[in-house]
């Protein structure tokens, strides 16, 4: 739930003594850059807590203006001095009282931190992230000078769940929200899950980060260089707290001991409780998201489910977590966005006229409902609704290994692996580097599938070239057909645009050749992963009740693949790859069945042999939403 959790204002700040009225600061001014006041205060709500909080405002506004809210868990800054980065620049131009608050038990904040979406809303005495910001909010419009009663919200990530939970219950005085990369609901997807399969590394690496000190963000430290192998060594998961966390992790010690989609995962999916779309709200959302990138187009679809004054929209763009408040986003990875500035045009084109409209009065509301930068064009788009009109097109698994649009005519045909969860398919390529701090983990969503391609227990379908281009818009799914010799399985799907082998000229001369380092970083054959996702056997039919697969069974396999907005072009090949592991960003399935795979021993762990089957009477297939250009 971070852009590397720590966007904008990520600063560290000590521990304060808990004052109840301002503490004045200095103004800060440097070059151009207008000066900002800054003040730190208490801010108590409705259990008595009192909420550290940061307040910077323009030190010679003009006139009352607006104030605008992040709220986070990773620390309030201890200057105004971060109001001159390139993440705020639209926004300081325009004129906000900026204010910044850490959560309830993070840092200067009193109370007890839970790392929790709970809003139980029936309760008058609860407290949540939807009560805090209430609280917060009355009382920033009752007591900063200079404001003009119009409050905005937003945040990325932890930080957009944080301005997204006041959709449940908003204040009066909130004009406008902002949710940017939120998680919606944790065990069905974002963070911690993909439909009940674990998030092995990110889920105990995170819940680290947040609990494992009050006044920190804390990195895990692994003795391993290479985690693909420290999460190998560990064995089964019950190691983490035998050998590592001893209890000491209370987020951990949930998750652990709530494997199936329970009341306690139900209580936390927030996102149940929203009824439609009552305050604006802009959910902004990254095809390449590594954390987040299905809680926004969830929140945007129950918003829809009453919004008569138009106040719900969408952004989505070719991002990984909270990359549009970098500096630039001109490429993810070795990918190009075709020459265009990706975060500055958000910033400048759709984030500050949002806010300048709902909070100054100035400008027109966006006449669009969904507006994307649609990857393989690489042009912005917008729609009038999301999805727009297109035409289900199913892409058949063939057995001789093409991925064809005519249906297989066979009636008895299927690929087959063998998946030994002793030998997991890494899910990027070795070694891999902790989850914190940056690294290479906000990026793995959009790299080069070579890596695994002929791998004997990953399974490869591949189009002809494309003699067209291919317009995908809105959600894509697949149904696969499978069956394993084990009780249990995972399989793993994914939708890839290879690129041609002469994509791209090399940047070298041919007779001098690459420097070294130099020829992995062409396009050329370049196998970009358009939607990647996983089904865990056990919740097939049920999330609440997991249920043993019959050995040697074919069953078929419901998997989505979320939100595109993608071209696959003239030239190009479509590709599909099915691998039953993929570690250790998912924990590895025992492929035995047993109650809890969290309690799972070592001899539950069985090699498997996995079918996927391609014939007349199950075909297995993915889903293509074409636009007909």
């Amino acid at each position: 739930m971070v852009t590397s959790r720590r966007v904008l204002f990520a600063v560290v700040v000590a521990a304060l003594a808990g004052a109840s009225g301002f503490l004045r600061g200095e103004a800060q001014q440097s070059g151009d850059r207008p000066a900002f006041s800054y003040q730190r205060v208490m801010i108590p709500v409705r259990d008595g807590i009192k909420l550290e909080t940061a307040i910077m405002a323009p030190a010679n506004a003009k006139g009352p203006l607006p104030i605008l809210i992040r709220r986070t868990p990773y620390g309030v800054p201890s200057s105004a001095n971060g109001m001159g980065g390139a993440a705020l620049k639209d926004l300081v131009k325009d004129g906000y009282i900026f204010v910044v608050q850490n959560l309830r038990g993070r840092f200067g904040s009193e109370g007890t931190f839970e790392l929790s979406s709970k809003a139980d809303l029936e309760n008058p005495k609860a407290t949540s992230e939807t009560t805090d910001a209430y609280d917060t909010i009355d009382w920033l419009v009752k007591n900063v000078p200079n404001n003009n009663g119009k409050v905005g919200i937003y945040g990325v990530s932890y930080d957009g769940l944080t301005a997204a939970m006041t959709l449940l219950r908003p204040h009066p005085a909130l004009k406008a929200i902002s949710e940017q990369a939120s998680p919606a609901d944790q065990w069905m997807n974002d963070d911690d899950h993909r439909y009940g399969a674990l998030r092995e590394s990110y889920a105990f690496e995170y819940a680290v980060y947040e609990q494992a000190d009050k006044n920190a963000n804390t990195h895990f430290n692994f003795e391993t260089y290479d985690t693909y192998s420290w999460y190998l060594n560990l064995g089964p998961l019950s190691n983490i707290n035998s050998k590592y966390l001893h209890g000491s992790i209370p987020y951990w010690n949930s998750i652990v001991q709530h494997p199936d989609y329970d009341a306690f995962w139900k209580d936390e999916a927030w996102v149940t409780q929203i009824k439609g779309a009552f305050v604006p709200n802009l959910n902004v959302a990254g095809f390449w998201d590594q954390e987040d990138p299905w809680g926004p187009w969830e929140i945007y679809r129950r918003s829809e489910q009453s919004d008569p004054n138009r106040n719900n929209f969408i952004v989505a763009g070719p991002w990984f977590h909270g990359q549009w408040h970098n500096a630039k986003a001109e490429s993810i990875g070795l990918i190009p966005f075709g020459g265009h500035d990706t975060a500055v045009e958000f910033r400048e084109k759709i984030e500050a006229p949002w806010f300048r409209y709902w909070l100054h009065g100035e400008g027109g509301k966006f006449p669009w409902k969904a507006s994307t930068f649609q990857t393989g064009s690489n042009t912005w788009h917008t729609y009038a609704a999301w999805p727009p009109a297109s035409t289900p097109t199913k892409l058949y698994l063939r057995e001789d290994g093409v991925l064809s649009f005519d249906a297989p005519a066979s009636s008895d045909a299927f690929v087959q692996y063998i998946s030994d969860p002793a030998n997991p398919v890494p899910y990027r390529t070795r070694p891999i580097s902790p989850t914190y701090p940056e690294g290479d983990w906000r990026r793995w969503e959009a790299a080069d599938q070579r890596f695994v391609e002929h791998r004997p227990d990953v399974a490869t379908w591949m189009s002809r070239p494309l003699d067209r281009d291919l317009t995908v818009t809105g959600e894509l799914s697949a149904d696969l057909f499978a069956s394993t010799s084990g009780s249990d399985s995972d399989f793993v799907v994914k939708l890839i645009d290879v690129y041609p082998e002469n994509a791209r000229q090399n940047a070298w001369s041919e007779a001098a050749g690459p420097p070294p380092g130099e020829y992995a970083t062409s396009l050329n054959g370049y196998e970009l992963p358009i939607a990647m996702e996983v089904r865990r056997g056990r919740y097939n039919t049920s999330y609440e009740h997991p249920q043993a697969l019959v050995p040697n069974e074919p069953a078929e396999f419901a998997i989505p693949l979320r939100h595109h907005d993608h071209v696959f072009l003239k030239g190009h090949r479509i590709m599909v790859q099915v691998q039953s592991t993929w570690f250790p960003l998912i924990d590895r399935n025992p492929q035995k069945f047993v109650p809890s795979i969290y309690a799972a021993k070592a001899e539950d762990f069985v090699i498997a042999t996995q079918r996927i089957y391609a014939s007349r009477t199950r075909a297995s297939h993915v889903v293509l939403p074409v636009v007909r250009n």
